[in-house]
Formats: structure tokens, C-alpha cells, sequence
């Protein structure tokens, strides 16, 4: 099933999200249908939040960009109460964009490696480190989880030049290729 996937101006992104409970519903399908929309919206990520609910549930499939080396070292997989544990190494700046504020992108510095703990699906825990575009990818859905959107790094100028497409993103002023829902008009 492809969820809608909630526009910029919705509480839900600004929140922080709740854990995941074990055993509550079909984590499986659950997997299954965040990776079908974040595919269906031709995304590396996608959160729990930006399909409307408030849990601490990410996907990624970082194997899908960047050069043959960040293709062979990308990953596919759902993090499910994920803990980053450590952020390490130099701050590196790239370009990011997320599905919940389309048409928009902007130099973005993370530091260039992470541990994170976290469960995958079928509830086995995991502690690894990643590097790199997916380490970027984890990072960003991550803050999604705390309630954290990449334009809240954004700074000055630049973040007054985004204002009023963000306003419009939020008034549903955007033409995506893929379902939106956008927030309740008052």
C-alpha cells in the first residue's frame, strides 16, 4: 500500500516521535509499505512520521545513489527505535531534499560517520556504523524521529529565501509526482 506523504506545515513532522511497540501491528507489512512509497516517490528515505504516524521507524535504501563505490556500500533497510549512539569524524556538506518539502534542497554539514543502534524488522537488534551518503541518509531520517526537518540547519538569507515556498508547500501550492496530504486548512 502507498501512504500519502505528509507536506511540510504538519504537526506530526514537528513532533518527537514515540517508540515503535513490539508486537502491535505487522511490522512487516508495515516495512513493506513504507519502502513501496518511498520507491513510488522515487526517495532514499522515508520516516514514520512523513506517512502521518508518530512512531521512531525509518527505512533507506541508500544503494540507489551516488557513484559505484556509494552504490556498493549503500544499504537497504528499516530501523525500527533506532538510538544513534556516536556521530563522528569531518563535517562534510551536501545537498539534501526530502519528500515531505519537495522542490527543495540545500547545502546541508553532517559529520561524516555515525553508530547507531536499532532494531530491524523482525525485532533482532543491531549496532552498527555506517559512513558516507548513507550515513547522510540515516542522519536525515533520524532527525525526523526528533521532530527535525534539514531546513531547520538552514541559515540567514538563505533560510528567508525558502520561507515563502515553505508557506507554499504548506498550502499545498507544490505539483508532486506522487500522493500528498497536505495540512487541515483553519
Amino acid at each position: 500500500m502507498i501512504y500519502p506523504i505528509v507536506a511540510y506545515g504538519d504537526n506530526v513532522l514537528r513532533k518527537e516521535a514515540e517508540d515503535f511497540p513490539e508486537g502491535s501491528e505487522d511490522l512487516t507489512q508495515l516495512v513493506e509499505n513504507m519502502f513501496e512509497t518511498m520507491y513510488n516517490a522515487n526517495g532514499v528515505g522515508l520516516a514514520a512520521p512523513q506517512i502521518g504516524m508518530s512512531h521512531r521507524i525509518f527505512v533507506i535504501d541508500s544503494t540507489i545513489m551516488g557513484d559505484e563505490e556509494d552504490k556498493a556500500k549503500g544499504v537497504k533497510r528499516a530501523f525500527i527505535n533506532p538510538e544513534i549512539v556516536d556521530e563522528y569524524g569531518n563535517e562534510w556538506s551536501f545537498e539534501e531534499g526530502c519528500l515531505s518539502i519537495p522542490d527543495v534542497h540545500a547545502e546541508i554539514l553532517r559529520p561524516e560517520k555515525l553508530t547507531i543502534n536499532y532494531f530491524d524488522e523482525l525485532w533482532n537488534e543491531h549496532e552498527e556504523e555506517f559512513d558516507g551518503l548513507t550515513a547522510r541518509v540515516i542522519q536525515h531520517e533520524y532527525d525526523h524521529l526528533e521532530g527535525v526537518l534539514f531546513t531547520d540547519y538552514v541559515k540567514g538569507l538563505k533560510k528567508q529565501m525558502l520561507r515563502s515556498k515553505l508557506v507554499g508547500i504548506s498550502k499545498g501550492n507544490v505539483d508532486v509526482g506522487y500522493r500528498m496530504k497536505f495540512p487541515l486548512k483553519k
